[in-house]
């Protein structure tokens, strides 16, 4: 599943359950909002003739590795490089004002994660950097030497869901004093000194959940995802649908909250005794719970353990 991805650096998750949403009768145009190599996209194209596909991304990496990739498919697809809170400003540079499906595949690829130059990862020593878009004003090192110790407690917290935010906030304040932390196995041992579980009894590496806030912090990604995905509704044709994958509890926490207030007929606040909204339901969520990879898939690819799909389609007007 998904294996023509890999000659790419990055096997798309979740293949047949996505294609099993998007490729439909009524679907004549895709926009894929994460493009990354361009995977999803050339299945998309693939099952469908007559679609035509508009993908973006913010990493210039990926933009390149997606033209070649999607070149044979002529003006059926068409790349662009932004980020999916630019959606609707990409939709009217294309003469649409709505599209029948919209994927949005979201976090970090295998081919950020395993590229030492990008510092995504603890695994492989690199400078720290973290931005999906190279162009980004704000790196990961940055935000290690000058943010101070209450904002990374919080970042480690709010992003990483790190019990141990304060010992590790101090650890890095106490290190950069006598010189700057410049790379990803300075970070990785500097978390991993911090930890109190015994190496044998790890389920995880120390340094996962910080990792995951830094990136998260550099690249602003939940403050994004959550105005993108009402945008994307925005912009989808009625009976269109919307598939987004998430890999961890925060942001598949926003996607679900996001369509459940979309497919509510009232969001007055609680205690308001007669609804005054006036909101009608924009989207019927059509995954009641987040779909899951296939044991097959979670052993022959184990990024995709954490992988969950939520998908929602646009009601008329």
């Amino acid at each position: 599943m998904g294996g023509a991805g890999a000659d790419f650096g990055h096997i798309p998750v979740l293949m047949d359950e996505v294609l099993s949403h998007i490729v439909r009768p009524m679907t004549r145009s895709v926009l894929d909002a994460t493009l990354g190599a361009g995977g999803h996209a050339e299945a998309i194209l693939k099952a469908m003739d007559q679609v035509r596909l508009i993908g973006m991304d913010r990493d210039d990496m990926a933009i390149a590795i997606a033209r070649r990739r999607l070149a044979p498919y002529g003006d059926r697809a068409t790349v662009a490089r932004a980020d999916y809170s630019h959606i609707g400003r990409l939709l009217d540079e294309q003469g649409l004002a709505g599209v029948d499906a919209i994927l949005m595949d979201l976090g970090v690829s295998s081919m950020q994660l395993d590229d030492p130059a990008r510092g995504f990862s603890f695994s492989h020593d690199g400078p720290l950097d973290m931005r999906m878009d190279r162009s980004g004003p704000v790196s990961a090192r940055d935000l290690v030497n000058s943010a101070d110790e209450k904002e990374l407690v919080r970042i480690f917290r709010e992003y990483g869901e790190e019990k141990n935010a304060p010992r590790i906030a101090r650890a890095i304040v106490n290190q950069r004093a006598a010189s700057p932390i410049e790379t990803t196995g300075q970070l990785a041992a500097i978390v991993a000194a911090c930890s109190f579980s015994p190496p044998g009894r790890r389920r995880i590496h120390p340094a996962t959940r910080v990792f995951q806030a830094i990136r998260i912090a550099v690249n602003k990604e939940l403050e994004l995802l959550g105005r993108s995905l009402e945008t994307a509704v925005d912009r989808l044709n009625p009976g269109g649908r919307i598939a987004v994958i998430s890999f961890h509890s925060l942001e598949d926490r926003i996607v679900k909250r996001a369509f459940q207030r979309m497919a509510s007929s009232c969001v007055c606040p609680k205690g308001v005794p007669v609804c005054v909204c006036g909101q009608k339901p924009r989207v019927q969520v059509i995954t009641k719970k987040p779909v899951a990879p296939s044991e097959e898939e979670a052993e022959s690819n184990p990024r995709a353990r954490s992988a969950r799909l939520r998908v929602a389609e646009r009601l008329a007007a």
